[in-house]
């Protein structure tokens, strides 16, 4: 029972009671619904593509659908990002009213990022550093209500399955909720993976730009003692905490002071690993917590179980899936990010929260993690190759599949939601081989790998069709993704135009590559700028905000009249910005935050926000907050295509239904009324969007 217990302790990021939006219960018995609706989601279907694939006969289950009842463009929101647009599919209203305008927010006070779906709570507390005495609380910070939530008050039976920003996991009356993304993994990270190598150099070790842990492999007598990377361990994090609040009041004891410095880097629950291995072996021999197993080159593990203890007390479960990269004169070994394990899951993915855990016993084991394509930052960054990301996607696919697949045998449900992500992933880390003008493009790597987008549109077609065939007769079905997609060839470095152009005052280091140790490592964002001579200042992948007095700490705006000439100003040079090289226009539109934005959360809001023509983005580093010489600059990554921050005119998704609808132009805000209205559910009076039907 004690370790059992334990396992509601967490993570990097998150120790965590589940809480998120909505209001107490208002039961009401479990009714019939006039409709049986099902929602699929693709996350990122283009509809140009998906109607050039259609008009050559590659995608005859979606052409099915088009002819028999509706296909449109869905209009997406300000931004075409996957949270924001998830966010107004649940609740059908705008930004402003449910908080979601980015992966990211920041602090009005430190003017520091943070991950913009959830707060986090105090840390957790334990009695002599053995015994929980108080419990941290994670909560969503998007408002609103799900259309679900409120169709479950109505009485509707409901299930939601892996959409994104529905973690913290939401209490659904007569529903169960598996949660999407940010579901972390075990280290509190969207994906950190863990990579070793006989061949790596001291100066790659360490954590990679955008999320990997590197290690180098020494063998003696064929055998290598190295570790999994895990996560911090909160009794140290609380013991760490109390010697620099002591040391604050005084100085620390010689001892006191040795041991905060010993905290500083070895607060991580490392899991050692013992690889055996010769030369041109063709395989490694990998020893992990008394579990041993034998990979040959080219071969994945299933998925190993593994547990990070914090004390004798207190442990937590999760799992990997280890891939011999090679073993020929080198080793090369890789483990994706560890999972938390669905039977024992440290914090609550499901609601209720026994959901996640019944699955595991049904179907076995799958993943967890919100971001289920993992090898997506591996492959970005050089160490796994284009044939290991497309496994890894197809089989992140068959997850969901038989999650779905599984919960379709019941006949208990009127509404059932599902999301896939990995049209997606694909898009963002294979565009670059359908675009010849891309940086990134290869020609040899294109006539291997170029149809890798086509593949994963034709696999989601096959699914609508199998979903076709298992729907009770009647059912409405909808077939719906979030935004579109773009080439992104040029990274556009907003923060350093603002430097450039004097809104913001920065006397640091030009050029000083930064990762995401640093965007949330909390201290080295933003080094080098002057806040009391700064007018303004970017954060995430497109928003502007501005250091105004009374909102920010340091604010040197004021409000009125200065505010308006200051967005009018800035959006004036904007909009006329070139690219040097191509002598282009970046930016379709700058938009003003109260032209596009209405609710409750204004002030959350960026102050302006940019939406950028096809083939630009923000920049790689400006996301990181570092300063770069350039403004435009090559994107030379393979992540190739983007939509976060393009123009919302250039950049909706997709609409299937077999039924008909009112209007040429449904917008993301409209699916909510009309699966209530469907659904028999009474319209909240605060919504944006109207009925499609």
């Amino acid at each position: 029972m004690l370790h059992r217990r334990a396992a509601v302790f967490p993570l990097t990021l998150a120790i965590a009671v589940a809480g998120c939006p909505g209001s107490p219960k208002t039961t009401k018995p479990a009714r019939k619904a006039p409709n049986k609706v099902f929602v699929m989601g693709f996350d990122g279907m283009d509809p140009t593509l998906t109607r050039k694939f259609m008009d050559e006969g590659k995608l005859p289950n979606l052409k099915k659908l088009a002819e028999a009842g509706t296909f449109e463009t869905l209009g997406s929101t300000q931004p075409s990002e996957s949270p924001t647009a998830w966010s107004s599919f649940a609740t059908g209203v705008n930004p402003g009213k449910h908080n979601i305008y980015d992966f990211l927010t920041r602090s009005f006070e430190t003017y520091l990022p943070d991950l913009g779906m959830v707060k986090k709570g105090d840390p957790p507390e334990f009695l002599w550093g053995l015994f929980p005495t108080k419990l941290p609380k994670l909560t969503s910070i998007r408002g609103g209500t799900s259309f679900w939530v409120h169709a479950g008050r109505d009485g509707v039976k409901s299930i939601v399955l892996t959409v994104p920003v529905t973690f913290p996991p939401e209490e659904i009356e007569h529903g169960e909720m598996l949660s999407g993304l940010p579901l972390s993994d075990m280290r509190g990270t969207i994906g950190t993976f863990n990579y070793w190598g006989t061949d790596l150099t001291s100066f790659e070790e360490g954590n990679t730009e955008f999320g990997g842990y590197l290690k180098t492999l020494l063998f003696e007598n064929g055998v290598a003692e190295t570790f999994i990377k895990g996560p911090e361990n909160p009794i140290l994090k609380q013991e760490e905490r109390e010697l620099k609040a002591k040391k604050k009041d005084g100085a620390l004891s010689e001892s006191d002071q040795k041991r905060l410095d010993e905290l500083a880097t070895t607060k991580d629950v490392n899991i050692p690993l013992k690889v055996k291995w010769s030369e041109n072996s063709g395989q490694a021999e990998l020893e992990i917590q008394g579990q041993k197993l034998t990979l040959k080159q080219g071969q994945w593990s299933d998925w190993v179980p593994i547990s990070f203890k914090f004390n004798f007390l207190i442990k937590v479960h999760g799992m990997t899936q280890f891939y011999v990269v090679r073993a020929d004169k080198e080793l090369q070994l890789y483990a994706s990010p560890v999972n938390m394990d669905p039977r024992n899951p440290p914090i609550a993915i499901s609601k209720p929260d026994d959901f996640a855990p019944r699955l595991a016993k049904q179907i076995g084991l799958y993943r967890t993690l919100g971001w289920a394509e993992s090898a997506d930052k591996a492959l970005n960054e050089g160490r796994l190759s284009e044939a290991d990301f497309m496994y890894d996607s197809e089989k992140a696919f068959d997850d969901r599949e038989r999650i779905f697949f599984k919960n379709l045998e019941r006949t208990d449900w009127d509404l059932f939601v599902a999301v896939i992500e990995t049209t997606d992933r694909v898009s963002h880390m294979m565009w670059r081989l359908i675009d010849p003008k891309h940086p990134m493009y290869d020609a040899e790597l294109a006539a291997k790998y170029g149809d890798s987008i086509e593949k994963v549109y034709r696999r989601a077609d096959d699914l609508v069709g199998k979903l076709q065939a298992k729907l009770p007769e009647g059912t409405v079905f909808m077939v719906m993704s979030d935004h579109g997609f773009h080439t992104f060839r040029r990274g556009v470095n907003l923060n350093t135009w603002l430097v450039q152009n004097g809104y913001m005052s920065f006397h640091g280091q030009l050029d000083n590559k930064k990762g995401l140790a640093d965007l949330f490592g909390r201290g080295k964002f933003f080094e080098g700028v002057d806040w009391t001579r700064t007018k303004a200042y970017a954060v995430g992948l497109g928003q502007i905000y501005f250091n105004l007095r009374g909102r920010e700490s340091q604010g040197v705006v004021s409000a009125g009249a200065e505010y308006k000439a200051l967005q009018d100003e800035i959006r004036g040079k904007l909009v006329t910005l070139l690219d040097p090289d191509t002598n282009e226009p970046v930016f379709r539109d700058i938009y003003k935050r109260d032209d596009i934005y209405k609710g409750e959360y204004l002030q959350f809001a960026p102050d302006l926000q940019v939406g950028f023509n096809d083939g630009y983005r923000v920049g790689w580093q400006d996301t990181l907050g570092g300063v770069t010489r350039a403004v435009v600059e090559n994107n030379n990554r393979k992540w190739s295509g983007d939509h976060c921050a393009t123009a919302t005119e250039i950049s909706g998704g997709v609409f299937f239904s077999n039924r008909k609808i009112d209007t040429k132009t449904p917008n993301i805000m409209d699916l909510s009324p009309t699966i209530l209205k469907l659904l028999g559910v009474p319209l909240p009076s605060d919504l944006d969007g109207k009925p499609l039907m």
